[in-house]
C-alpha cells in the first residue's frame, strides 16, 4: 500500500518548520542583541543567569554556614550582615540609581564632561561616605557596646569594616546597569563575593578556627573587599574603551536633587526587606532569626526575576523617555510586565513544591519556617504583577512619588512588625512583610496610571508582551 502525504499534513509540517525557524531566529537575535529590544532581552537573560548562579552560591554558602555554625551562631551572623546590607545600601546616597537614569541621558545629549564627572564622583561618594558610616558605627559600638548582648559586639565591629566596599559595589552595580554591562556590574557582588565567602570559611574550617559569627564576619571582610577591587578594575577597563579622556564636570547639587528621593527609595526598600529580621532579633532568639532568614530568602528567590528584568530595562526606560517616544515606552512596559510576572509565578510554584527539602538542607530545625513561605509568596507575586514599577517611576522623573510610596509602606512595615511579631512570632513577621509589599505595589500602580498614563498591572497586559 502506498503512503501519500495529504495537503493538511504537509501544511502542518510546514507550519512546524516555520515555527521552529522563527524560534531559532528569535533566539539568535536575542543572543546577538541585534535590536534595542533583543539587546534588552539579552541583558535580562544575563542578569537573570547571574542572579540564578548567585542564588545557588548563596544557598550553598548559607547552608554550609548554618551546618557548621549551628542555628544560634548562624542567627548572629545573619543579624550583623543585615546591618551591612542596610548601612552599605544607603551610603552612596542613591547615586547608584541616579547613574542608571543620568548616564544614558548624558550619552544621548553628548554631555561628556558631566558623564565623566558622574562616573568618578558617584563612586567616590560611595567610598567616602561608606567609610564615614563605618567609623560612626565603630564609635557607637565603643561608646554603647556595653548595652548589647556580648555575642553581638565583636561580629558587629568586624561587619562595619565591610560597609565602604559594599557601598562601592552597589554604586558600580548602578553604573554597570546604566551601560548594559550586566556581567561587570553583577558578577562581582552576586557571584564572586559569596564564592569568596565560602572559600574563606572553608579555609577557616580546615585551619580549625571556631565556626562562630566572628569568624564568618572576618570571612565577609575578605570577600567584600576582594570582590569590590575586582569589580573596580574590570569597570575601569570597560570605561577606558568607550569614554574618551577629557575634563570632568561635577554637578553634585543637581545629582543629589535627583538621588535624594532615590535614596529614600533605597532606604525604604531596605526597610521592607530587613525590618522583619531586625524585629525578630529584638523579641526572639538568634535561632529564630536564622530559621526565618532561611525561609524568607528561599521564597525571595522569585524576586531575582523582578531584579533581573528591572536591571535590564531601566536604562531603556530612560532612553525612550529622553527621545519622547511615548508609544514605544508603553509597548516596552507591557513587555517588561510580562517578562516579570510569568517567570516569577513559575518560580514561586517550584520553590513552594521544594520548600521543605530546601530548608532541610540548612538543618532539620529550619523546616519550621516552611509555613512562612506561603504567606510571603503572596506579597512577592503581587509586587511582580506590577512589573519593574519602581524602575519605571524612577527613570521617568517620578522618583519623589515613588519615594513617598515606599517610605509610607516602610513605616507601615515597621509598625506591623512591632505589632505582630510579639504575639505571632515568625508568622506575624511574614504577614507584616506581605501586606507591606502588596500596599507598595498597589500605590505604584495608581501613580503610574495617573501620573504617567501607563498601565502596569498584569491584568491589563496579559498576553500583550
Amino acid at each position: 500500500m502506498s503512503h501519500r502525504t495529504t495537503p493538511t499534513a504537509a501544511a502542518s509540517g510546514t507550519d512546524l518548520r516555520s515555527v521552529a525557524t522563527a524560534a531559532v531566529a528569535t533566539a539568535r537575535a536575542i543572543l546577538k542583541g541585534e535590536t534595542e529590544t533583543t539587546s534588552t532581552q539579552r541583558n535580562a537573560l544575563v542578569a537573570f543567569a547571574v542572579r540564578l548562579l548567585s542564588a545557588g552560591l548563596l544557598y550553598l554558602s548559607q547552608i554550609v554556614l548554618a551546618r557548621w555554625m549551628g542555628g544560634f551562631e548562624y542567627g548572629l551572623y545573619v543579624f550583623v550582615w543585615t546591618w551591612v546590607l542596610v548601612l552599605g545600601g544607603i551610603s552612596h546616597l542613591g547615586l547608584n540609581l541616579a547613574m542608571i537614569r543620568l548616564l544614558p541621558q548624558y550619552r544621548e545629549t553628548g554631555e561628556l564632561e558631566l558623564l565623566r564627572g558622574l562616573l568618578r564622583g558617584g563612586r567616590l561618594v560611595a567610598v567616602i561616605l561608606g567609610t564615614v558610616v563605618a567609623g560612626l558605627g565603630l564609635a557607637g559600638l565603643w561608646l554603647f557596646g556595653q548595652h548589647l548582648d556580648n555575642h553581638y559586639v565583636l561580629p558587629l565591629y568586624l561587619a562595619f569594616v565591610c560597609v565602604p566596599m559594599f557601598a562601592l559595589t552597589d554604586a558600580q552595580d548602578g553604573l554597570g546597569r546604566s551601560q548594559g554591562w550586566m556581567a561587570v556590574g553583577l558578577v562581582p557582588p552576586y557571584v564572586l563575593r559569596p564564592l569568596l565567602l565560602l572559600v574563606a570559611m572553608t579555609i577557616a574550617h580546615a585551619a580549625g578556627l571556631p565556626m562562630v559569627a566572628t569568624t564568618a564576619a572576618g570571612a565577609a571582610i575578605v570577600a567584600t573587599w576582594l570582590a569590590a577591587m575586582v569589580q573596580t578594575l574590570a569597570m575601569n577597563r570597560k570605561l577606558a574603551g568607550i569614554v574618551p579622556a577629557g575634563p570632568r564636570k561635577y554637578a553634585f547639587g543637581a545629582w543629589l536633587r535627583i538621588s535624594s528621593p532615590m535614596l529614600m527609595i533605597v532606604a525604604a526598600d531596605l526597610v521592607l526587606q530587613n525590618t522583619d529580621i531586625l524585629v525578630i532579633s529584638r523579641y526572639l532568639s538568634p535561632t529564630d532569626v536564622g530559621i526565618y532568614f532561611a525561609a524568607a530568602k528561599t521564597m525571595s528567590l522569585i524576586m531575582f526575576v523582578h531584579y533581573a528584568v528591572g536591571s535590564a530595562v531601566a536604562n531603556r526606560f530612560a532612553t525612550l523617555h529622553a527621545r519622547g517616544d511615548k508609544e514605544g515606552l508603553k509597548s516596552f512596559v507591557r513587555d517588561a510586565v510580562n517578562w516579570t510576572f510569568w517567570p516569577s509565578l513559575l518560580c514561586a510554584a517550584a520553590i513552594l513544591a521544594l520548600g521543605k527539602p530546601l530548608l532541610w538542607l540548612f538543618g532539620p530545625q529550619f523546616t519550621e519556617g516552611y509555613p512562612v513561605m506561603f504567606i510571603l509568596v503572596v506579597g512577592f507575586l503581587f509586587r511582580s504583577a506590577m512589573g519593574p514599577a519602581e524602575f519605571l517611576l524612577n527613570m521617568l522623573g517620578e522618583q519623589t512619588l515613588c519615594a513617598t510610596v515606599l517610605v509610607t509602606t516602610a513605616v507601615m512595615n515597621i509598625a506591623l512588625n512591632f505589632a505582630l511579631v510579639p504575639s505571632f512570632g515568625l508568622m506575624g513577621a511574614a504577614t507584616a512583610t506581605a501586606l507591606s509589599l502588596m500596599m507598595a505595589a498597589l500605590m505604584n500602580y495608581v501613580v503610574a496610571r495617573r501620573r504617567l498614563e501607563i498601565e502596569i498591572g498584569i491584568w491589563k497586559n496579559f498576553g500583550r508582551g
